[in-house]
């Protein structure tokens, strides 16, 4: 699933292309919005909420066009006329303007909702990594409020904060020397954790590959992640995967025994 940088760069790039344009023509293909044409209405702008896309569209009224990428979505941003990069059979949403074309491919939510209504969708949500909500202190309460909870399961959950997906999870428990399985409250220092959390998506999302190593070089940008049974970068230590999370939300968990040693 794309990380919230990710994202945020997918908003960027829909703003960039609609935002101030009629939609000419629009063609929404899930079930219960199939028969809705917005052509007329103008794109007042697009804005990341963690992991989720709102984009804004007044006429008569006005809507917001709520979708998520989960696992295999992605929008593209093509010129009228232009072939599209992904199968014409995945696309979910189409948004034609004078000048652009925007596809949705593959998302895993799709709705249309009142514009009033945006709360519903994402109010659930913990302070935004890059959003102008960000607030220390109310993700550390929120982590705080599940002492027992594994880091990593917490760091994953979007009611505590926002933005972080499996890839920077594991990264960040690596980057502070701490087990996925620790239980938050045992985190040594929980506030310099998430701080690096929003230093990394920062510095991330102005730059279409990631790294948390610091170095861009592909193959060297990152430290655990997707690279079990490969050496550790550090200490050369074998790196060790195991699926981990509650019952039917497991995820491959990357870690190093060596430089996030258990305390218990």
């Amino acid at each position: 699933m794309p990380e919230g940088d990710t994202v945020w760069r997918t908003a960027q790039r829909l703003d960039r292309a609609l935002k101030g344009q009629v939609l000419t023509a629009s063609d929404v293909r899930v079930p219960a919005f199939a028969t809705w044409d917005l052509a007329g209405a103008s794109v007042l702008e697009t804005v990341s909420r963690g992991k989720h896309l709102l984009t804004r569209i007044e006429g008569e009224q006005q809507w917001t066009l709520h979708t998520h990428l989960k696992m295999e979505g992605g929008w593209r941003v093509f010129k009228p006329g232009q072939h599209w990069s992904r199968p014409a059979h995945t696309a979910r949403v189409v948004l034609t303007t004078a000048n652009a074309v925007a596809v949705g491919f593959s998302l895993g939510i799709v709705e249309i909702v009142p514009r009033e209504r945006e709360s519903d969708l994402v109010g659930h949500l913990g302070p935004d990594l890059l959003g102008p909500d960000w607030d220390l202190d109310e993700a550390l309460r929120r982590l705080r409020e599940q002492p027992d909870r594994t880091i990593k399961e917490a760091l994953l959950d979007q009611t505590r904060l926002a933005g972080i997906g499996n890839m920077y999870a594991c990264e960040l428990c690596f980057i502070s020397g701490v087990p996925p399985q620790t239980p938050v409250d045992q985190v040594p220092d929980l506030p310099r954790m998430v701080t690096r959390a929003h230093q990394l998506l920062d510095q991330n999302r102005h730059r279409a590959m990631q790294s948390t190593t610091g170095d861009l070089s592909r193959g060297r940008q990152l430290w655990v992640y997707a690279r079990a049974g490969r050496e550790c970068r550090r200490c050369r230590t074998t790196i060790r995967q195991a699926e981990l999370g509650p019952e039917g939300q497991e995820r491959a968990t990357y870690w190093c025994p060596s430089c996030q040693p258990s305390r218990g």
